[in-house]
């Protein structure tokens, strides 16, 4: 994470003001007002890891405990192999043994490569570590053990080649794999943002001048698909893969997902309660499964909201049916382009999910 001079001096005298400033003289300035903060306050607080890998916490984590990590918390906003979808960003491609080599990605000098993954970037492990340690998983940021996130970063850079399949990334082995970032040498100072000896180019980067010439013409919509046509083969935005950026149309009805949903499910027992019989109890599922990291209560996160599913399918006879088999086989197209993985939570969890839904999603 990058921040701006004037920002870090001013957190640098706030810090220097906090643990500098006896306690008696803070009361004499401001009496009745805060307090010195605690030894203990401090070290939560601080707990960036820098380049150099300074305030790297001891500890270890294998890339097969990353992947089930990722299965469980990660893909569903970040993809099965990193590759991400329309909300975020890919994390890893782009990268070959080549920039294992070199320490230069090529193809961030390729202008015909459709997108810069994290990994083609990323020149410095710490900032990796350092970002899931503190703002991952979206829903429960800081909730990842030590252990967990040094898995989570091994398995990332194992989708990205960087590391084999039975590796353990620890403290110890951290600067050793830093070598092997494809971007490590990446990294450059000419850009001119920082002033100073020693910080690039000096002058501005940008010339704050509008060309408005040449400009690319609007595009148009050549063709559309006539009403006839719809459906002839299926709902298209059904029939894709889950991963990769390509997305079919949807050109289903609402009823026609329900029955494909049906479909789907085929011969899953869906008579009887399962144990979402309030509120509660589907809350604390929710919560299990990392849920609610992508559908809110009531409103559309990255997925549409929980109540919006049980208005959306209510009154229908088949909606639990359906529920169960989205919940289970993932999807695309009905709620929009943006694909949720197949989920692998237990048949029990996913079929109360499902009636809790059915019935209205009650609080």
């Amino acid at each position: 994470m990058f921040i701006c001079r004037e920002a870090q001096a001013a957190l640098a005298l706030a810090g220097a003001l906090v643990l500098a400033t006896p306690h008696a003289s803070a009361q004499t300035a401001y009496s009745g007002i805060g307090r010195a903060a605690t030894t203990s306050e401090v070290a939560a607080w601080d707990i960036d890891v820098r380049p150099d890998l300074k305030g790297l916490p001891a500890g270890s984590g294998s890339v097969a405990k990353g992947q089930v990590i990722w299965e469980a918390q990660c893909a569903s906003c970040h993809g099965v192999f990193g590759e991400s979808n329309e909300v975020f960003s890919p994390l890893v491609g782009g990268t070959t043994k080549d920039d294992v080599k070199t320490g230069r990605v090529a193809r961030l000098n390729d202008r015909g490569f459709p997108s810069r993954t994290t990994l083609m970037k990323l020149p410095t492990l710490s900032t990796l570590w350092d970002y899931i340690n503190r703002a991952m998983p979206w829903n429960a940021p800081k909730s990842l053990s030590t252990e967990e996130v040094y898995a989570v970063t091994a398995y990332l850079l194992n989708l990205g080649g960087v590391v084999p399949d039975n590796f353990i990334l620890s403290n110890s082995n951290m600067a050793e794999v830093q070598k092997l970032l494809p971007n490590r040498g990446g990294m450059t100072t000419d850009h001119g943002l920082w002033p100073g000896t020693g910080m690039g180019k000096r002058g501005a980067d940008v010339k704050a001048v509008a060309c408005m010439k040449d400009c690319a013409a609007a595009p148009t919509v050549a063709s559309v698909m006539p009403d006839f046509a719809r459906n002839q083969h299926g709902n298209l935005a059904e029939q894709q893969r889950l991963v990769g950026p390509q997305r079919g149309v949807n050109t289903g009805k609402a009823q026609t997902a329900v029955a494909a949903a049906v479909a789907v499910a085929g011969a899953v027992e869906t008579a009887g309660k399962v144990g979402a019989n309030s509120n509660a109890d589907a809350q604390a599922l929710l919560q299990k499964h990392s849920c609610n990291a992508c559908h809110g209560a009531e409103q559309k996160i990255v997925g549409p909201g929980f109540k919006e599913i049980a208005t959306k399918y209510a009154g229908d006879n088949r909606v639990e049916a359906y529920l169960l088999g989205k919940i289970r086989a993932g999807g695309q197209g009905v709620w929009g382009n943006i694909p949720m993985p197949v989920q692998g939570l237990p048949p029990d969890d996913a079929k109360a999910i499902a009636q809790w839904l059915a019935a209205g999603a009650l609080k």
